[in-house]
Formats: C-alpha cells, structure tokens, sequence
C-alpha cells in the first residue's frame, strides 16, 4: 500500500526569486534505465508518479545515459505531466565506443545545436527547462559553450542554463555571457570539494547547486559495502575507486556517525545523508537542491521525508569529519570534474 501520511515536500526557487518553483528535492532518473544494474521499469514509472505526488517536481536526465535511452524512458511520463514538472537534460558527454570505461567531452557548437533537437525529439517536448553543458571541454572557451547555450535560449528550445562539474572561476565566466540558473555538482558527506571554491561562486552569482549522488551512490544508505563483491558487472559503481577493494573496507567504518545519528532519530542512514546536503542551503547561503536517484516508491516516500528533517549543532559536528577520511577518488579520472582542474 502506497504511503500517504508523507508530506510534501517544501519548494524553492530554480535560479534565484524571479526562477520556477520547485521541490527542493528533485530526482535524478539514470539509474531508472542506465548504469545502476537491471531494473523494474514498472516499479520505476509508479516511482516517477509517486515522486511527483509527494512534491518532487524537478526530473533529472541526460542524453549520455544509455544514448539517448533515459530520455525515452522518461517521455510518457513527461506528456502526462508536462505542466506539473521541470524538466533537465544535458549535452557534451558520451561513451567512449571502443572503451565503456570512459567518457568523450564534446563542446563544439554544431555538436550543441544537434544534441538539444535529438533531446527534444527524444523527450516529446518543444522546450527543455534546464539544459545543462554535462561536462566542459577545456579546449574550447567556456565563453563560447555558453554563448551557443544562449542561442539555444533565443530559439525558444532551452528555458534555463546549467552547467554541471564546473570551477568556480568557469561558472564567473559563463555567468558573464548569460544568467546560469544552476549548477549540477557531486555533494554528499563523502564528497566535499566543491565548498572550496564552487560552492561560494554558486551563491555569489544566485545559481542553485544541484546535488547529485548526495548518498553516495547508495554507499551513504548502508545498500552495498563493496561494489565488486555485491554489485552486478554492469554496474556502474564497480569502477569507482572509492567503492571497491580496501578503500571500500576503510569507507565502510565512516558510516558509524551516521548510523549513531540514525538511531537516535529514529530514521534511516540515507535520510540523515540527504538532511545534511539539503541543511547546506541554509549553512553556505544558497538554494540546494539534491537529486538522489531511486528505483523504487518506499525510497522516494522516504527521501521525501527527510526534507522535514533539520540536524542539530551537535549532530553536524559529529557528521563533519567524514569526508575528510574518505579513501578513493568518486571517479577514476578525475579530469572530468570541477575538482581535477581547481
């Protein structure tokens, strides 16, 4: 039986007050079809109507997941609710062919303008709300990216700008050419980098930060303690070195704060994970809105839950520590992240 005592969840604004509203908790759908193993695609629909009524009003996709493959999961879904929702996709990085294992950035201009149709078409839709650059090639000027962007916001194809994985100082000289509405970046209490220099250029220049894997990939809810022991080969998480082998024994022990928090509140380890990024709104001075993925509707009814959630003084400080320890990069090649080039 479907969960109805659970709340809303409250909103926030996409990209500062004149933004759409939003929930401030948004979904991210690779794992529904992508990356995280076999799925249900019955259980993942009623997942994405469970989501949106209990508030979850931003859907999270990419062109790169499964080649166009999430996009087409999500579009019924998309032309049931097209009014009730905003919709994010992105470009520039795909698989490398002769290599799964790694990734292709691609920013040049033709390449944009070809992507936003294959979008549209793909999702059933005339205009993308958040089109975001999903990764930045460093030998093409951040400024021209952008200004492609931006062209694409002149057609009437992309309502909003974001951009994912980038600098502080990248995100100051995209803001120069148009508005950035968001930026999409790893945030958990595994993942912390961006604070150093991400984080304060997100709030100077009114951008939300979208946090994605803010449970670590499932590591931060306790569902797996080694990707290579209990993951299946296709998963994605088995080439992420901080996932496997002595780094994931080491990792696995940092979870003992969250499990203490838990247990005094009576709530799960993913929920007291999920309150701690979304307490970083109010701690740094932005809009945050993390979009953990799920497959399943008990999840999302209890993501939505920890929205309400507020952690104490004490609680934080005890939580703090935890990424400072961790062992193993989220990705193999770094390169590819905001923390690779700061």
């Amino acid at each position: 039986m479907t969960d109805t005592t659970t709340p809303r969840i409250p909103t926030t604004r996409l990209g500062g007050p004149t933004g759409p509203e939003v929930g401030v908790q948004g979904l991210g759908c690779m794992g529904m079809s992508f990356a995280y193993g076999p799925t249900d695609a019955g259980e993942a629909r009623a997942t994405l109507e469970r989501a949106l009524e209990l508030g979850v009003t931003m859907y999270d996709t990419a062109d790169a997941y499964g080649d166009g493959d999430n996009e087409r999961f999500l579009a019924p879904f998309v032309a049931a609710h097209r009014d009730e929702i905003t919709l994010a996709t992105k470009f520039a990085l795909a698989i490398d062919p002769a290599d799964t294992t790694k990734r292709i950035i691609n920013n040049d201009p033709a390449y944009i303008r070809a992507c936003i149709d294959d979008s549209l078409r793909r999702l059933g839709v005339d205009v993308i709300d958040l089109y975001y650059m999903h990764r930045r090639d460093v030998n093409i000027p951040i400024e021209e990216t952008v200004g492609v962007m931006a062209e694409l916001v002149a057609a009437g194809k992309v309502k909003q700008l974001g951009l994912s994985e980038v600098t502080g100082p990248e995100l100051r000289a995209a803001q120069a050419v148009h508005p950035i509405a968001a930026v999409q970046s790893e945030w958990s209490l595994f993942s912390r980098d961006i604070e150093a220099g991400v984080v304060p250029a997100v709030a100077e220049t009114g951008a939300t930060l979208v946090a994605y894997s803010p449970l670590g990939r499932g590591f931060l809810t306790g569902s797996f303690a080694s990707a290579e022991k209990e993951l299946t080969e296709n998963d994605f998480r088995r080439q992420q070195p901080r996932f496997t082998g002595d780094n994931a024994q080491h990792n696995g022990t940092l979870l003992d704060p969250v499990r203490e928090v838990a247990r005094a509140r009576g709530i799960t380890l993913g929920q007291v994970a999920l309150a701690w990024v979304q307490q970083q709104a109010k701690v740094h001075g932005l809009s945050v809105v993390p979009i953990p993925g799920t497959r399943r509707r008990t999840r999302i009814e209890e993501n939505a839950a920890a929205a309400q959630l507020v952690l104490t003084a004490e609680e934080l400080a005890l939580l703090d520590p935890i990424a400072g320890q961790v062992r193993g990069g989220r990705y193999a090649d770094m390169r590819l992240t905001s923390a690779g080039r700061e």
